[in-house]
């Protein structure tokens, strides 16, 4: 018998990387993620939202004094200014 592809073979070759096609997804088939985090970041942008709809979004919650520009720019959820 020969090596040789059979002629009358219609099978097409399996492109190079293809993923089988009994293969099934599992953990590994994505990126993790980390759900509490997603939703502790959720909280903290409805309570963003929350203190702009107030007037209060540009105020440290616990001194009452302006939340500097630069820190909402780099944290849009900041409740307060950690160096005070």
């Amino acid at each position: 018998m020969s090596d040789a592809a059979d002629p009358h073979d219609d099978a097409l070759p399996e492109p190079a990387g293809a993923i089988p096609a009994d293969a099934a997804p599992g953990p590994q088939a994505g990126p993790s993620l980390d759900l509490d985090a997603i939703e502790r970041d959720l909280a903290d942008v409805e309570a963003a939202l929350a203190r702009l709809d107030a007037g209060t979004y540009w105020t440290d919650e616990v001194t009452g004094e302006a939340l500097p520009d630069e820190l909402l720019a780099v944290h849009p959820t900041a409740r307060r200014h950690a160096a005070r």
